[in-house]
């Protein structure tokens, strides 16, 4: 499966996510939700162009979150805000899930928190070995798709601290969930719960999707 690398559209931007699922909720239709967030400029974007991008990237990771997710999206505090717009994220971009269970999750198993250069280096060599379309792509853009995803990391909250010294790129973490929060995520697929350093792998999605494939008897 080749990675969708769309997400340099958008960072995480939880509070224009905010704002379609709120137009969403009155619209109830994402034709018509696509239609005024656009007419009304509701992105504040510098022009026509820049505003059909983030549209159409921030809703496609909107469509794949259920009702009650997008209406914690609309409605809750800015830290369940920040929380739904990270799920959203995952579930369209594998390659964010890949990163959490490759390096973040395995930097906290190895009593090892701090996120340095050469490990994000090394994920992205490993990775394009197995997705030629990353190595691919232009060198400007393989580098506004790491740093793209490093600050989407800062800003769900699973990296903390800034860049320093050594190629050291912060600190990370897991991140505070609220109690709705992780019900609707549990609710779900519990496995989802991996991209917020909760689950010990993501690999239990697909496990549990090949398992649902696979013929029974």
């Amino acid at each position: 499966m080749r990675y969708c690398l769309s997400f340099t559209a958008a960072s995480l931007r939880p509070e224009l996510a905010t704002v379609i699922a709120q137009i969403h909720l009155q619209q109830g239709d994402w034709r018509k939700t696509k239609a005024a967030v656009l007419e009304s400029n509701a992105l504040q974007a510098r022009s026509a162009s820049s505003a059909k991008r983030l549209e159409s990237e921030l809703r496609q990771r909107l469509q794949t979150l259920t009702p009650a997710q997008l209406e914690l999206l609309a409605i809750g505090s800015s830290d369940d805000r920040t929380a739904m717009a990270w799920l959203a994220l995952l579930k369209r971009i594998q390659l964010a899930c890949v990163v959490v269970q490759n390096v973040l999750a395995e930097k906290l198993v190895g009593l090892d928190p701090v996120l340095r250069r050469s490990d994000m280096v090394a994920f992205y060599e490993e990775q394009e070995r197995h997705h030629p379309e990353l190595a691919q792509v232009a060198p400007s853009t393989q580098q506004k798709i790491r740093s793209t995803l490093l600050h989407m990391l800062r800003d769900a909250g699973l990296l903390v601290g800034k860049a320093g010294k050594g190629g050291v790129l912060g600190t990370v973490q897991r991140p505070l969930l609220s109690t709705e929060v992780q019900q609707l995520v549990t609710a779900d697929d519990p496995a989802l719960l991996a991209g917020f350093l909760v689950a010990p792998s993501l690999r239990a999605r697909v496990a549990t999707k090949e398992n649902k494939r696979a013929p029974k008897g």
